[in-house]
Order: structure tokens, then sequence, then C-alpha cells
């Protein structure tokens, strides 16, 4: 066999033992194809199926499954596909952002206290001792009664809640980084301690950031349906999972199964797509170490 041959089918082991590796890590397929059921139909569900999720069906009041309408109808008359559709956008489009704002809140908070002076880490350590003391969906409730309410402020309320377990993270993850050889080389060849950990310390910790990031996605759709259950997020007449749940039990005696069924699987689908992920990018990184 030529140089140049072995050196193709080594080019070509690389993507074909990722991917093998990849489809042999059945949480994290599972996890995939579950966000794909959430994320498509939230965004394109309501393009596809082109109703008016607002349009009332005067006289078709809760009615149930159907040809018609395939998830029944709620008790104002609106179609619950389409409200289920409209309600995924509404829950993703403050969802993501508000985990992104945890993630790097936590991540600079983490950083902060790891290369910074040790007075900083113990006040910093402190503080984040009495956040993670407090119970978060309570601090959330009391933050969002005080507010207006709009898709901006859910965003920073629920960002701003979030982060503490992943500061921690970060922050005793990179202290034990810091002693590295590589890292002890690069701040002797004058590199600061802001370059180090944006360039060293943040690469070496990616597989770790991916995992815990996609835990705060399913933490921020909690936080938000949890919210709008008790009228504290989304507001109408937007809807949302959470406001879709918090309606079906008012009128909870009617037996209206459709409307709880509908937005309780999305959240739940939800949750556990960004569960598995999580957990398969776990598995993931660690099958390559």
């Amino acid at each position: 066999m030529s140089d140049r041959t072995i050196v193709e089918a080594a080019t070509l082991e690389g993507p074909r033992a990722n991917l093998s590796r990849f489809f042999k890590n059945r949480t994290l397929v599972t996890g995939i194809v579950l966000a794909l059921f959430v994320l498509i139909p939230s965004f394109l569900g309501g393009a596809i199926y082109g109703r008016d999720p607002y349009l009332l069906h005067l006289g078709q009041q809760l009615l149930p499954p159907s040809g018609e309408f395939p998830l029944g109808t709620d008790s104002l008359g609106r179609d619950v596909l389409a409200l289920v559709f409209d309600g995924g956008r509404a829950t993703l489009v403050v969802a993501l952002p508000a985990a992104l704002v945890a993630f790097f809140v936590g991540l600079l908070y983490g950083l902060a206290a790891a290369i910074g002076p040790a007075w900083l880490d113990r006040i910093l350590m402190r503080t984040l001792d009495t956040f993670l003391a407090l119970p978060s969906l309570v601090v959330l409730i009391f933050f969002a009664s005080l507010v207006t309410l709009t898709n901006t402020t859910l965003v920073m309320l629920i960002g701003f809640i979030s982060w503490p377990g992943l500061a921690r993270l970060v922050r005793n993850e990179a202290i034990s980084q810091r002693g590295r050889d590589f890292v002890m080389a690069a701040e002797q060849l004058g590199g600061g301690r802001w370059y180090v950990a944006r360039v060293h310390l943040v690469r070496v910790m990616a597989p770790i950031l991916a995992v815990n990031g996609t835990f705060l996605i399913g933490d921020s759709i909690f936080a938000l349906s949890a919210l709008s259950f008790l009228g504290l997020g989304v507001q109408p007449p937007q809807a949302s999972w959470g406001s879709l749940l918090d309606s079906a039990l008012d009128i909870i005696a009617l037996d209206p199964w459709w409307l709880i069924l509908a937005p309780g699987v999305m959240i739940f689908a939800a949750l556990l797509a960004a569960s598995l992920i999580g957990q398969g990018l776990n598995k993931q990184t660690g099958d390559r170490a």
C-alpha cells in the first residue's frame, strides 16, 4: 500500500469513526430527534398548518379531537393544534435566549472567581452560596410580580436566576485546570489572566460547557412554563405551553383531556430532549477521551 493510500485512508477514518460513534450514542440521537420534534412544529408548524390560532370558531367550543380540529378546540373555540404551535414558538423565543444569558453570566462569574485574586474568589463564592441557598423558582416568581412582563424582561429574569450552578462548576473546573503545564506556559510567555482563560481554559472546558448549556435550556423552558402557568410568564393574548395548561385546569371539571395532553407532551418532550442531549454529549466526550 502506498504512502498516499495510507494517508487518504487515515483521513477518511476520522469522520467515519466520529459518525459511527455518534449513531451508537442512542441517548444523543434520541435527544436530537426529540429536539426536532419540538423545534420544527414550534417554528414551522404554524406556517405549514396555516390556521389562525386566535380565530374564534363560534358554536364549536370544547370539541374533542376530530378531522376538522386534530387536537380539538378550547373553551373559546380556538384551534388547539394551532395554539400549541404558536405557544411553542412563544415559549422557545424566551427560553432559548434566557438559557444563553444564564450561560454567559455563569461562565464569566465562574472565570472571574477562578482567575481573580483570593479575596475576590472568597467574596464571589460567598455571594454564590447565598444565591444557591434561595429557592430559585420562588425568587423568580417574586421578581416577576414586580416588573412589567415582556419577552425581554422574562429573558433577563430567567437568565439572571439560572446561572449559579454553572458558575460554581466553571470556577471549580477552571481552578483544577489552572495548574496544568500548558496554562503555566502561556502565563510565563506573557499571556494575561483573561487571555489565558479565554484561549486555553474555556477551550479545555468546552465539553463540560456544552453539556451544561443544554441542561440550562431545559431549566429555562421549565421556569418559563411554571411562570406562565401562574400567569406571570408570556402574557395574553399570546399563548404559551404553560398558559395553555393553566386555561385547561380552570375547566378541569369538564374533563378537557386534549387541552392538557398537547401542551403537557410538548413541555415534557422539550425537557427530556435537553436532558438526553446533555447526557449524550457527556457520554460522547467521555468515550472520545
